[in-house]
């Protein structure tokens, strides 16, 4: 188990921190990197545009997307009232939004910020139609226009999910020392890659140092940043 090895090497560096505390940590470890690798690509397509990139950099961006695809799934929005359907409560970044007539065929539904979809509706040459379907997103929910398309199974959506929770699972000895209990039904491990593992340690004794205000744990993991950086 990666999350037991991180938890191994983070209580030898750190001392005891509670399982409460750790699994809050790496679930903040884990998001921060994952974040960062959409970060890290943006850059990349940036560079490229400005043609400033190389062999390296297209390297890097092949990893980054390879990453991120790991987490693309699909779903069916569950259909409210209205034209409203409801966003997976995982959802990060959305990749496509269709339109299912029930014909077999779908239609890609274009993005509309919510301050454009009232000039879009009054518009009499573009106005949203079964052929041009649009969306736009209201809270947690997803709008589909023109309003008269929605209905249960309308709406076909691709996004990129969030990682799910890591959590290190445990059952209490005699002593009140918890104990790594792997088969636990709750048990989640991390779901970044294998080479992540050093990042995500470095991140947690960042996050533990700054919760206990010590200031050599935090000190020595802005040091192992730097040396990351460095290599």
């Amino acid at each position: 188990s990666r999350l037991s090895s991180a938890a191994s090497d983070v209580y030898k560096r750190q001392g005891y921190i509670s399982p409460s505390d750790f699994n809050l940590f790496a679930k903040q470890a884990q998001l921060e990197l994952f974040d960062g690798y959409f970060t890290d690509y943006n850059k990349i397509v940036t560079l490229e545009n400005a043609r400033r990139s190389h062999s390296g950099y297209a390297d890097m961006g092949k990893q980054a997307v390879e990453v991120i695809e790991e987490f693309s799934t699909f779903t069916l929005p569950a259909y409210t009232s209205g034209n409203f359907f409801v966003l997976p409560s995982d959802f990060y970044y959305i990749t496509a939004v269709r339109y299912n007539s029930g014909s077999g065929i779908s239609v890609d539904a274009e993005y509309v910020k919510q301050e454009q979809i009232n000039a879009l509706l009054r518009s009499n040459l573009t106005p949203p139609s079964a052929q041009f379907p649009a969306y736009t997103i209201r809270g947690s929910e997803i709008l589909l226009f023109p309003s008269n398309l929605a209905t249960t199974g309308a709406m076909e959506m691709e996004y990129i999910r969030e990682p799910r929770d890591p959590k290190w699972t445990y059952t209490s000895l005699s002593g009140g020392e918890p104990l790594f209990n792997a088969s636990a039904l709750d048990y989640q491990d991390f779901e970044l890659p294998t080479d992540d593992e050093y990042r995500l340690v470095t991140k947690i004794l960042q996050y533990a140092g700054l919760s206990i205000r010590e200031q050599q744990v935090q000190a020595f993991a802005n040091a192992q940043d730097v040396q990351e950086m460095q290599l």
